[in-house]
């Protein structure tokens, strides 16, 4: 009743919260290290940990709202991309809808598979999100 008076970047924070719960049911298991990063994007922009809960167990439906600019399409993807690799185990299918988000976050589908990728790979590598969102600006051209 009261999301009518929701900020919309509060949607948009609620949409990518869920977008990643959706990733994470993806491979027919949600592993605690999945649930508990989705928690900490969740608390680090002002949710509790209980609002994220009840926003995972579908209690609450949330209309997708797509980010308004380049940085945050990033750091979105980013953010799957991240939680992808959570429980350490890449699942194909987690790969896929990875890439299917990219696209519809509006990244090129010629770049999309090498975007997830090199986010995979610096993350694995331990480089930091603006290293890679640097390293990603130059074949991107948003």
């Amino acid at each position: 009743m009261f999301r009518f008076f929701e900020s919309e970047e509060t949607k948009k924070l609620k949409s990518h919260l869920t977008n990643l719960g959706a990733l994470a049911k993806i491979d027919g298991h949600i592993d605690p290290a999945e649930i508990n990063f989705i928690i900490s994007i969740g608390t680090r922009h002002g949710m509790r940990a209980s609002e994220v809960k009840d926003l995972l167990s579908g209690s609450s439906k949330i209309t997708p709202q797509l980010p308004s600019n380049d940085s945050e399409r990033f750091d979105q993807i980013y953010d799957m991309v991240e939680m992808m690799l959570a429980d350490g185990i890449v699942d194909e299918n987690e790969m896929d809808f990875c890439m299917h988000m990219a696209t519809k976050l509006g990244f090129k589908k010629a770049v999309v598979g090498v975007l997830v990728r090199k986010i995979s790979t610096g993350v694995k590598d331990g480089l930091s999100r603006e290293q890679i969102k640097n390293d990603a600006q130059s074949f991107l051209n948003y």
